[in-house]
């Protein structure tokens, strides 16, 4: 069954401003929900929230592992990733940009070495695993940053938008890394776009986010 995440009526205003109003829906292992809505509609503050990066004003935000409820403690953050649409490069080589998320875990070094090489190839970057991170491509750059999301395998990944102001070829190499995910893996992927042809594309499961709420198309 796997890592599950459930929000229950999450609430929560900035400055006397209400984004998410009661905010319910449960996000199932196995299924990629494409998530659409205008700008400033709450989708980025939904992240943050299921992310555990802030919490709600009210309202649960509830994973479970085969039905048992999960501490929100480093190890249940461990497994869930968030990739902004900004990516952060370290300035170092693309490999120690990618093998960072292994190294903090503790990984033995021949694991970190083959596992950073094989999800270098699957996102196309394996010529370039000695060349600074610095150096890429705005499209490289996203690539990377997937990669980076990848390698610790996340049990539920959120993705903000991660072909925005990408040429169509490298839109459409993200869009193939997400698809391949979505059979290789038993994972929640929850995706945010704008582009509706996108989100059929990609999306098990089609949502929109409105008046502060999440609601099914």
């Amino acid at each position: 069954m796997g890592l599950t995440l459930e929000v229950d009526r999450i609430s929560k205003s900035y400055n006397g401003q209400a984004v998410l109003r009661e905010c319910s829906f449960r996000f199932g292992s196995g299924r990629t929900y494409a998530l659409q809505g205008p700008n400033g509609v709450g989708k980025s503050t939904f992240f943050r929230i299921a992310a555990l990066l802030e919490p709600p004003d009210a309202g649960e935000v509830r994973y479970e592992d085969n039905g048992v409820a999960l501490p929100p403690d480093l190890h249940l953050r461990r497994r869930i990733t968030l990739l902004l649409p900004r990516t952060g490069v370290f300035n170092t080589s693309v490999f120690n940009n990618v093998a960072y998320g292994l190294k903090i875990r503790g990984r033995p070094a021949p694991e970190v070495e083959r596992r950073v090489n094989e999800v270098l190839d699957r996102v196309g970057l394996g010529h370039k695993r000695r060349q600074n991170g610095l150096d890429l491509s705005s499209g490289e750059t996203k690539r990377l940053g997937l990669a980076r999301a990848l390698i610790i395998d996340p049990e539920v990944l959120l993705l903000d938008e991660p072909t925005a102001n990408l040429d169509p070829e490298n839109a459409e190499i993200i869009e193939q890394i997400i698809l391949n995910r979505k059979t290789s893996a038993e994972s929640a992927i929850i995706v945010v776009t704008h582009d509706l042809a996108q989100a059929r594309r990609l999306g098990d499961d089609l949502l929109v986010m409105a008046d502060g709420r999440i609601v099914p198309l």
